[in-house]
């Protein structure tokens, strides 16, 4: 078993149990084992010491992802944030010119009594019928501001006996027509428990029917809509 042969050729065989065979063409084929011997070492061998480069070559680095970086979260929310409509001076030129037609219609719509365009201190009819009936009438208080301009001009003369009389005659007109407001915020009430009933009638109507007598006509927000002696039913 041991014995070691050599074929004509005087090659040299395996041991006993990994003997070589003939070939058809008169070769020898080597048994698994002889080719495992024979097989040449195709690793390159790397002196000790030295570490490898297994960095991949450029040309060899396989593309992944997107191609560009991911955004940040700050340049998403920026991007968000960016109009729809472009910012443009055009554009802002047109959405000023909207803006300005929308605040001259409601200035107009207020003026005239429009309900949608009032404030909510001026909506509903009991409010409307108030401010038809102090618009009708003459009060002693739409003329207060006017007294007091005058009592100011007055005061500028160099006669101090003047511009104290014109004092004294400020606060008595003042007193005058604070009890025209009392009167007046009173019956007020009065027709408009009779009118839309003590039940139904709501609050703060004598105040404000007051508080519109204390300004000047042409003043008055909204603008009266009734002429001198057009009392409402």
């Amino acid at each position: 078993m041991g014995q070691r042969r050599r074929d004509a050729g005087g090659h040299r065989l395996g041991d006993s149990g990994f003997d070589g065979r003939r070939c058809g063409d008169g070769g020898v084929r080597r048994t698994h084992a002889s080719n495992l011997k024979a097989e040449p070492d195709h690793k390159q061998r790397i002196p000790r010491g030295q570490v490898p480069d297994l960095t991949p070559a450029d040309d060899e680095t396989p593309a992944s992802g997107k191609g560009r970086p991911t955004p940040t979260r700050a340049e998403r929310e920026a991007a968000r944030r960016r109009p729809l409509v472009p910012d443009t001076k055009e554009a802002r030129a047109a959405a000023r010119a909207d803006l300005q037609a929308k605040r001259e219609r409601a200035r107009v719509g207020m003026a005239n009594g429009e309900e949608k365009f009032l404030p909510t201190r001026d909506r509903g009819p009991q409010r409307r019928w108030v401010r038809d009936r102090v618009d009708a009438g003459w009060h002693m208080s739409e003329f207060v501001m006017p007294f007091m301009l005058v009592v100011v001009i007055v005061s500028l003369f160099p006669n101090p006996t003047i511009a104290y009389y014109g004092f004294v005659a400020l606060w008595l007109f003042v007193i005058i027509a604070v009890i025209d407001m009392v009167i007046l915020s009173a019956r007020t009430k009065k027709k408009a428990a009779e009118k839309f009933g003590e039940e139904r009638m709501e609050k703060g109507l004598g105040w404000y029917a007051a508080m519109r007598s204390l300004q000047m006509r042409f003043m008055r927000l909204p603008k009266p809509q009734v002429k001198r002696g057009e009392y409402p039913e």
